[in-house]
């Protein structure tokens, strides 16, 4: 999905779309062999643990300066940040991880509490901690951005900025005129069909449902190149457990919101799926501190759709904060 600038039509958009992205994430797919360094940062970075919340979490490490935390959203591990980890570490030390659940974690779910968005925000505060950054600028995506947004309201002393590509609250969106309408067709279209699929046991049915979903394109998944599919097949068991568990995503109100203090940028994709432009909507109404920017010709995909115009974003805004 890379490209240098925001492409004028959709054929030049697919093209380049694939090309890049075979190139991109064949160099963030494996580090079991080479010598890799932090000198060279076009290398494969070196895969690190560590130890939180009684599990050892996987994450690279590369570049030097202010930290900025990469999280992934659903379906994604820390490859999901290829197009971005070079090019942010040319000034910053960047760090992207994998959450809970997520390719090459080990946990088992066991129970649906630690799904949550909310122990998903408590294990990136201890991660946080335990590499010492101090107050860090933290990028998430989807799912992951709603973890970053509960991690900066619950731990502000960790926090240096947020950038929120897309979170997703049901309790946001309910809030805007037509909500619960808007809600109600965005689950039905959207997890509903993943659940059948993983029903009768078809994963691969199941991530192609979610993209279809949440990037409101049907084909979206037949598109993406080989090695972004096996991304996604990586993580599809924390998909199974967030479609079959209950209170994922916790009640959060506009008050709640006005308890981060941090600069925001919010951001979405002019062709994103509209019940994440309410979130965003209603995020800007609520926050007191924030930017909002739009990615021409993008769905929900952002980061690994237009990596160019979005690093030119992110980097510009973080460069300010």
């Amino acid at each position: 999905m890379p490209y240098s600038s925001i492409l004028k039509t959709s054929v030049m958009k697919k093209n380049f779309f694939s090309l890049i992205f075979l190139l991109l994430l064949c160099s963030y797919n494996s580090n079991h062999n080479g010598t890799t360094t932090q000198n060279k940062i076009s290398d494969s970075p070196e895969v690190k643990s560590i130890f939180i919340n009684g599990d050892s979490i996987h994450y690279i490490d590369i570049g030097n300066g202010d930290p900025v935390v990469f999280v992934h959203g659903a379906v994604g591990d820390y490859r999901t940040w290829g197009a971005q980890m070079d090019e942010f570490a040319k000034h910053h030390r960047v760090i992207a991880y994998s959450r809970r659940f997520a390719y090459p974690n080990k946990q088992i779910i066991k129970d649906s509490a630690d799904l949550t968005v909310i122990s998903h925000s408590k294990d990136l505060a201890e991660f946080l901690k335990a590499l010492n950054l101090g107050p860090a600028h933290l990028v998430g995506h989807s799912f992951g951005a709603s973890t970053i947004l509960l991690t900066a309201k619950d731990y502000p002393e960790l926090v240096r900025s947020l950038m929120l590509g897309e979170p997703f609250f049901p309790s946001l969106v309910q809030n805007v005129p037509g909500g619960d309408t808007m809600l109600n067709n965005f689950i039905t279209k959207t997890f509903m069909p993943v659940i059948e699929a993983f029903k009768i046991n078809d994963s691969e049915k199941a991530v192609r449902a979610l993209m279809a979903g949440v990037m409101g394109d049907s084909l979206y998944y037949s598109r993406l190149p080989r090695q972004f599919h096996e991304i996604m097949m990586s993580n599809t068991p924390e998909l199974k457990g967030i479609v079959f568990s209950k209170n994922i995503f916790p009640q959060v109100t506009c008050d709640d919101i006005k308890k981060v203090k941090a600069p925001v940028l919010l951001l979405k994709g002019d062709k994103s799926p509209l019940v994440f432009s309410a979130v965003i909507d209603e995020l800007n109404r609520c926050l007191s501190n924030k930017e909002k920017a739009t990615l021409a010709n993008t769905t929900h995909g952002l980061e690994y759709e237009s990596p160019h115009e979005y690093n030119k974003i992110v980097l510009g805004f973080i460069d300010k904060h």
